[in-house]
């Protein structure tokens, strides 16, 4: 009988032992991550995986500082938060031997400022925050960033609800760095943006797509991966790379300190790296995917649009964002306070 007890305790203990390890917890931003790739890798592997989403980086952020051990198993960064995790310790170093796949990815993506070498992430999906303009609405279409200034675009402007997208817009109309740190010359580019808010209509992030369609919204800034949706609704919407810069995104992929299942989380980052995974990713979210070999398998109007995947001449002229420091960061976050507050 004491054996048979005994048996008992050992089988159902290490089924729930098993029910602990064979799950991945993932916190990702939403809509980055399809219900149907997650799908196939559970059918594959029989792992269970668990999606969590987040609007935006600082949530994740502060999440991941304020809990030690979160049960997160994958995060999702954007680049210049991928570098301010790694310098604070908050990510794991990568094992490339559970990696094979990372040779499909695009070198323009391997040697980024925030990650040299990829130590500590993995592109997942990328794009370029520019400008999108309705040609039937206005006439002028070549447009710069230091255009959205005129006062003929009084009460029309969409803004990007993302301070570090909209100082690096005005950073850059001053011939500065994305990543400048000089508390003068962020102070100058608040004052700069002041200016600016009698022509902004409204700031979004989550809605740009369906404002620009329904033309709630005709001329602003924009991530390309919106503006080409919002433009096979709409045919009178354009994208514009400023002549005065812009910024090249990269949200990665990561796994954090601490987490619970690391070798599920190889598992399924060297899964999302397949050409025909990372393809279905680009279909499903329009962004442009950091997957060579993945993009020389999609349909040729989206491989060949140049909004979406532009020529390395054009990519030469845009800026990758990095970590500007906690003090630079909560400068930022201050005077963004007072623009949306209209002080």
């Amino acid at each position: 009988m004491r054996t048979l007890i005994s048996f008992f305790i050992l089988f159902f203990t290490s089924i729930s032992l098993h029910a602990q390890t064979n799950v991945l917890n993932i916190y990702a931003w939403s809509g980055e991550i399809p219900d149907s790739v997650v799908e196939k890798f559970e059918d594959e592997t029989g792992i269970r995986v668990n999606v969590s989403t987040y609007d935006n980086n600082e949530i994740m952020y502060a999440k991941l500082r304020a809990v030690k051990n979160a049960g997160y198993d994958i995060v999702n960064p954007s680049s210049y938060f991928v570098d301010r995790m790694r310098r604070q310790d908050m990510l794991e170093k990568l094992d490339k031997t559970k990696l094979s796949n990372l040779k499909n990815l695009n070198p323009l993506y391997t040697h980024a400022e925030y990650d040299p070498g990829l130590q500590y992430s993995i592109p997942h999906v990328a794009g370029i925050t520019g400008i999108f303009v309705n040609s039937h609405l206005h006439k002028n279409t070549d447009l710069t960033w230091a255009n959205f200034w005129l006062p003929n675009y009084k009460n029309q402007l969409l803004l990007l609800d993302d301070p570090r997208e909209v100082f690096s817009m005005a950073l850059m109309t001053l011939g500065y760095s994305v990543n400048d740190r000089d508390p003068q010359h962020i102070k100058q580019a608040f004052l700069r943006l002041k200016k600016l808010m009698q022509n902004v209509k409204v700031f979004s992030s989550e809605t740009v797509a369906s404002l620009i369609i329904d033309e709630d919204a005709t001329i602003g800034m924009a991530w390309n991966g919106d503006v080409y949706k919002a433009a096979q609704e709409n045919g009178a919407v354009k994208f514009i790379f400023p002549a005065d810069g812009f910024v090249i995104w990269v949200d990665n992929l990561a796994i954090p300190k601490n987490a619970p299942h690391k070798d599920n989380a190889y598992l399924f980052l060297n899964f999302l790296l397949r050409p025909e995974i990372a393809k279905e990713i680009a279909l499903t979210t329009l962004f442009s995917t950091t997957n060579l070999a993945a993009q020389a398998l999609l349909p040729e109007k989206i491989r060949n649009n140049p909004a979406i995947y532009p020529p390395k001449s054009v990519l030469d002229k845009g800026q990758f964002q990095t970590d500007i420091g906690e003090e630079t960061a909560s400068l930022l976050e201050k005077y963004w306070e007072e623009l949306k507050m209209g002080g």
